[in-house]
């Protein structure tokens, strides 16, 4: 108990709160949680093989479907409409369901377009959809009148 002296030979009590010892005891504690946490964490020895991302080969005779910039289909190289796209897909695949389909856009054409087509051919069972789109460097700059198309670049892709 702490007390306070005054002018007068009278003892008061003090109300207020050593904090030192309470300060002491939390750095304590502070240092014994930084050398206990690394030595709480365990270390097994394991040897990881080494991954290396590469491009996805690509088919010998991939099948693309194209929705051009006036919404018209084409499976490969034959025009179609959504009614018959079903029939184009299955003579294209042979009815291997289990083909990767690349579905190729202009990007102008509305998200619900290239849904509903994505939609036609996961009803039918076609769930390897792949994107198609341009390669960075190979994509011609905004307001560059390029007439020479590059090659599309099957991307990242839904479906297993």
């Amino acid at each position: 108990m702490a007390a306070r002296l005054n002018d007068s030979d009278e003892l008061t009590e003090n109300a207020d709160i050593n904090i030192t010892p309470f300060i002491d005891v939390m750095l304590v504690l502070l240092i014994i949680f930084m050398v206990a946490a690394p030595l709480s964490t365990v270390d097994i020895p394991v040897e990881l093989p080494v991954a290396v991302a590469e491009q996805p080969q690509r088919p010998d005779k991939p099948v693309f479907v194209t929705i051009d910039e006036k919404l018209a289909l084409f499976v490969g190289e034959k025009p179609t409409d959504a009614e018959r796209l079903k029939i184009d897909i299955g003579i294209a695949t042979k009815m291997h369901r289990d083909m990767r389909i690349y579905i190729q856009a202009d990007k102008s054409v509305p998200y619900g377009e290239f849904i509903r087509v994505m939609n036609i051919l996961r009803a039918e069972g076609y769930l390897k959809v792949g994107l198609v789109g341009l390669d960075e460097k190979s994509a011609p700059k905004e307001g560059a009148g390029s007439s020479a198309a590059p090659s599309p670049v099957p991307q990242a892709g839904s479906g297993g």
